[in-house]
C-alpha cells in the first residue's frame, strides 16, 4: 500500500495540475456510486470537476432497498458506458462497486472513505471487528427494517466538517436504507483482479479509520490521506476528484 496525505496546504500545490489537464478527445468514462442514506446528488462538486476536465460522469441513483437491486441499478448505468470505465464508490457503495467492478468495461476502482470487502466479508462483519464511532443513538430502524440517522448524527458523526445548513439538508434529504445490505456477502471482489485507489478520511466516524487503513492495504490501493469525516467527497471535492482523475490518467 502506497500512502500520501493530502493537507489542504497540499492540494493547494497540487490544484493548478489538475486545472491545467487538457480535456480528453476520448475521455474516461467514470461513473460514481453513493453510500447509505445519500443520494447521487451529493456527487455534484465532485461531478463539477470532472466534467470540467473533460470526462464523461455518470452517476447511479442506487433504490437502498435491497443489495441486489443497488447492483441492478448500478450495472444499468455501466450498460450505457461507451468505452473503458472508472468506478467509484463512498461508504456502502464500495461494497457495490467491489462486485460491480468485474464488468469487462470497469479498468480501476476507486474507494473514497469506503468499505473495500473481502470474499466472505459483510459490512456487517467489518463494523464490528473495528466499529465505528458513530453514536448508535443516533440511528433508528423502521418496523419493515430500513435504517435512518438523526439530525444530531448527520451534525455530529456524518457531516462534522461541513456548513452547518448544508449538513442540515443532507440530513432533510437522507434515503433510509434497508438494514440488509449489512449482511450482502461479497464473492469475488473486482479489486483482486483490478488496480484500486482509495481515499481515507482521516477523520472518519462512520467507517473507522483504522478499518479503512487495513481493508485499503490487503488490497495494495494506492492510498490517498485526507484530513476530513465521512462526507470527504462533499467536503473536499477538489482532493477526491484528483484521485479519481489519477485512476482515469493510470488506466489511459
Amino acid at each position: 500500500m502506497h500512502i500520501r496525505n493530502l493537507s489542504l496546504a497540499a492540494l493547494a500545490v497540487a490544484m493548478p495540475t489538475l486545472s491545467t489537464l487538457p480535456a480528453l478527445a476520448d475521455a474516461y468514462n467514470i461513473v460514481l456510486v453513493h453510500g447509505m442514506n445519500m443520494d447521487g446528488a451529493s456527487w455534484r462538486p465532485v461531478y463539477d470537476i470532472l466534467t470540467e476536465q473533460g470526462y464523461k460522469v455518470s452517476i447511479v441513483q442506487e433504490p437502498l432497498n435491497g443489495f441486489d437491486r443497488d447492483l441492478h441499478a448500478t450495472q444499468l448505468v455501466l450498460d450505457r458506458q461507451d468505452g473503458p470505465v472508472v468506478l467509484v464508490g463512498h461508504s456502502y457503495g464500495g461494497v457495490v462497486i467491489t462486485t460491480a467492478g468485474n464488468d469487462p468495461k470497469v479498468e480501476a476502482l476507486v474507494y473514497v472513505a469506503a468499505f473495500q470487502p473481502a470474499a466472505g466479508e459483510t459490512t456487517g462483519t467489518l463494523n464490528a471487528a473495528t466499529p465505528p464511532q458513530l453514536d448508535p443513538a443516533s440511528v433508528t430502524i423502521s418496523e419493515d427494517g430500513f435504517v435512518s440517522i438523526s439530525e444530531d448524527g448527520f451534525l455530529k458523526d456524518i457531516a462534522p466538517d461541513l456548513p452547518e445548513v448544508e449538513a442540515r439538508f443532507l440530513f432533510s434529504s437522507q434515503t433510509p436504507t434497508t438494514a440488509s445490505v449489512f449482511t450482502a456477502e461479497t464473492h469475488d471482489p473486482a479489486w483482486l483482479h483490478k488496480p484500486s485507489y482509495a481515499v481515507l478520511a482521516t477523520e472518519d466516524r462512520v467507517i473507522n479509520p483504522e478499518l479503512q487503513r487495513m481493508m485499503y492495504e490487503r488490497a495494495g490501493s494506492l492510498v490517498t490521506e485526507i484530513d476530513a469525516g465521512h462526507l470527504v467527497y462533499v467536503s473536499q471535492p477538489e482532493a477526491v476528484a484528483q484521485v479519481i482523475i489519477e485512476a482515469a490518467q493510470s488506466a489511459d
